[in-house]
């Protein structure tokens, strides 16, 4: 595993990072996200990300993940991982369950360090832009929970270009620099080449993309259209069954056969794909199995591109 520098700060991150977001819940089984957890660490997974509404139930990937830690990370082992959670999206009913206030990014943070039976996280984020609350709020409520050692690290996660710029204009002032950004980006969702990587890079933040397999489209899944039990036949899952249309199987089919050549399955060639960028500083990668993870992590294997693959590559996606 190699570590890359988070944007200007101290802190390296791995270039594969684990995200609990599916697979870690009350409804799923809690011995295999065990090992899961186990190998990520022991093939030099570092950090892991969570949310408080992950789940399902929300808050139970929270609870998981700290008798996970419990059970097998004590002592100074601690010390070894980067832990990182979010508030922003909906998370309890009433008016102080959502969005970017500070009564609600604090008493979640409070609620998150609880279940996870921890005294601090290392880096706490703002999961989303609020634009009812002001956004000095929101950027005040992060350096408070840096400044009250209940996180060592202030992020933001789906903020947009200009959005991004303001808020972390206000936490250097607050003296809470931003570490990193959280950003949808896979060769499928590239809006975050429209400025918003340009502007980390001018800020000297960090990028971590998640769904960097664009929600499993880009694996060898549905190279023969949508297979059962898979995201997309899910009526529930977050991956519509419209978004697997015969234009976007075409174009899987047709990256499946360049990642061949590259002795690569489709999501390893996907994740390298990414970490081609420098401003990239680590894929966060979802796992249902061990061999989902390990399979993943051997991307690292073949991070080169030559221009031709590229070229090839960008004339699919079009």
């Amino acid at each position: 595993m190699k570590y890359n520098r988070c944007g200007k700060s101290g802190l390296l991150l791995p270039q594969i990072s684990l995200g609990l977001w599916h697979n870690f819940g009350s409804v799923d089984n809690f011995e295999n996200g065990e090992s899961i957890i186990k190998e990520a660490f022991d093939k030099g997974i570092t950090h892991f990300d969570l949310a408080n509404n992950y789940g399902p139930v929300p808050g139970s990937a929270e609870e998981n993940f700290g008798k996970i830690l419990w059970h097998n990370f004590q002592g100074n082992r601690r010390d070894q991982i980067v832990i990182s959670t979010k508030a922003g999206y909906t998370m309890w009913d009433g008016p102080y369950g959502d969005w970017g206030s500070r009564k609600y990014l604090l008493s979640s943070l409070d609620q998150s360090l609880k279940r996870m039976k921890l005294d601090y996280v290392d880096i706490f984020y703002s999961h989303r832009f609020d634009p009812e609350t002001p956004l000095e709020e929101t950027m005040m409520a992060l350096d408070y929970a840096v400044r009250s050692g209940k996180a060592l690290y202030a992020g933001i996660s789906n903020y947009n270009a200009e959005q991004t710029r303001e808020a972390t204009a206000i936490l250097k002032q607050l003296g809470t620099p931003c570490l990193i950004h959280q950003v949808k980006y896979s060769m499928f969702v590239r809006e975050a080449e429209a400025g918003l990587l340009d502007v980390l890079e001018e800020k000297g933040v960090g990028c971590i993309a998640f769904s960097p397999l664009a929600q499993g489209l880009l694996t060898d899944k549905y190279l023969k259209g949508i297979p059962e039990n898979s995201r997309a036949s899910n009526p529930n899952g977050h991956l519509q069954l419209e978004e697997v249309s015969e234009q976007k199987v075409l174009k899987i089919i047709a990256l499946n056969e360049i990642a061949k050549n590259r002795n690569q399955s489709l999501a390893q060639m996907a994740l390298a794909w990414l970490l081609k960028d420098n401003r990239i500083t680590s894929v966060l990668i979802g796992a249902s199995s061990v061999g989902q993870l390990n399979n993943n992590i051997d991307s690292l294997q073949n991070l080169d591109f030559s221009q031709e693959e590229l070229k090839a590559i960008e004339t699919i996606l079009g």
